[in-house]
């Protein structure tokens, strides 16, 4: 008797316990419900080329005798012709404006023929994009209506790592589901090679998979604070770890996009790295941090000014440079031409140089590399002969651009450069000669040597 009698008791506690816990816990039945009609699925529609071959051979398409029989069963075209077929894929994405504007990512719309944009009473819209920019991956469209539910733009700087946020979005094709989570962390670089160094991401525990990509992320007020843009993962889906473009910058992004069609970002025109333990005793510091220049660009920003190579930038137009990774964000938020002041440690003493913001080229490779250079390429590496006679010919890579083609790939700086595209690189001569024969916005193969070990690199040429 007495036994039960303390089980009794036990599980009451803990019923007790339970409701004065869930009573701390937030409720988004409310945020959801306010928010869901302003959310959208994106569908977008591009159209690929496909070829197929003939099952007898290419030689069967050569002898005109076997003309009439393809025809037959082929057509006109014939087995090994390009043939078009519409691809279709899916996304989120959220209305700003009752006349309209919405937002989403980038790769959700780029490329794309046709994109179609539904609300949740099942309304479809054919929408038309307005501004497109793969550095932030952030696209605004414009659907042809009036008096749309809009949602309410909050601020991500003001946002503090371990407060809940709520996704709404449709993964999956699973339409308008809701997710919820913290904030993890503020201000991540991804050096994922796509050249989004820039952004100063929101990392989250929020659910996020295929199909979330461009909608939007709440904080418990109900006002959006990121777009939701990418996921770390090794099997495709959702691991834990999921990135949003804080809306600041997004918002920032959309009103360029909107009033000039591209986003100008601020640009100083230096190569950078991080400040180790061993490199701040060197360099007379107490504590690592801050952005290390190891190369300046001839005739940057940076150089006008008066920076030097093993300065290193500790503050920024007033903001801290605690990582290397802080300094291409920072800069990139400055509108060109603005005269800012730069903080660096010089020779063991803290020194101010006002510096002129300059224009980030659009091309990556030009970023890095100055326009003057012989090497300055597409690939965005800076590449010389070898000093010393070896058995493996090609160029040596002496910088490379972390936000570049060649970085993306998977170059490292000290790789040797055999082959472009299967055309043999032999010098600096035949490298550029390379570059100049190679098509864009095809997939090109790169023959680089490391530690005398030979590897076959792909990567999509764009120009």
């Amino acid at each position: 008797m007495r036994e039960i009698k303390f089980l009794t008791l036990t599980v009451g506690a803990l019923l007790v316990s339970y409701q004065l816990i869930s009573k701390d816990l937030p409720n988004f039945s409310d945020l959801a419900e306010e928010s869901t009609p302003a959310v959208v699925n994106i569908t977008s529609t591009k159209t690929v080329s496909n070829r197929q071959s003939s099952p007898f051979g290419q030689r069967g398409f050569e002898d005109p005798r076997y003309d009439e029989f393809f025809k037959r069963f082929f057509g006109e075209q014939g087995p090994n012709q390009q043939r078009q077929r519409p691809v279709k894929s899916t996304g989120s994405g959220f209305i700003i404006s009752k006349d309209g504007y919405l937002l989403t990512n980038n790769h959700v719309v780029e490329g794309a023929d046709e994109v179609m944009v539904s609300l949740g009473d099942r309304r479809e819209y054919k929408a038309e994009i307005i501004g497109l920019d793969a550095r932030s991956d952030v696209a605004l469209l414009k659907i042809e209506a009036d008096n749309l539910p809009v949602l309410r733009i909050g601020s991500s700087k003001k946002l503090k790592v371990g407060e809940w946020v709520v996704a709404i979005g449709s993964p999956f094709q699973l339409s308008f589901s809701v997710t919820a989570g913290i904030v993890s962390a503020k201000g991540r670089s991804i050096p994922n090679g796509s050249d989004t160094t820039y952004v100063p991401f929101l990392q989250t525990d929020v659910a996020i998979n295929p199909g979330n990509s461009g909608g939007p992320l709440f904080n418990l007020e109900g006002e959006v604070v990121g777009i939701n843009s990418q996921i770390y993962t090794r099997s495709g889906g959702y691991m834990g770890v999921s990135f949003s473009i804080p809306i600041d910058y997004a918002m920032d992004v959309a009103d360029q996009l909107k009033e000039k069609g591209y986003v100008a970002r601020g640009w100083l025109g230096v190569s950078i790295q991080e400040v180790t333990t061993e490199l701040a005793e060197a360099l007379e510091m107490e504590i690592p941090k801050g952005a290390l220049i190891s190369q300046i660009i001839k005739n940057s920003p940076a150089e006008k000014s008066g920076l030097k190579e093993e300065d290193v930038i500790l503050l920024f137009d007033g903001e801290e440079i605690f990582y290397s990774a802080d300094l291409p964000q920072t800069v990139g938020s400055i509108k060109p031409d603005s005269q800012v002041t730069a903080v660096v440690l010089r020779d063991g003493k803290k020194k101010s140089i006002r510096v002129k913001v300059g224009e980030l080229p659009k091309d990556p490779g030009l970023a890095f590399s100055s326009q003057s250079n012989s090497f300055a390429n597409i690939l965005g590496v800076i590449v010389g002969n070898q000093e010393s006679k070896s058995d493996m010919p090609g160029v040596l890579v002496k910088e490379l651009d972390p936000t570049g083609l060649a970085a993306s790939a998977g170059i490292l700086k000290g790789d040797v450069v055999y082959s472009i595209g299967r055309i043999p690189v032999r010098n600096t001569t035949d490298f550029n000669n390379a570059l100049k024969k190679l098509e864009s916005d095809k997939n090109i193969t790169i023959g680089v040597a490391r530690n005398g070990i030979k590897r076959i690199l792909s990567l999509k040429l764009t120009k």
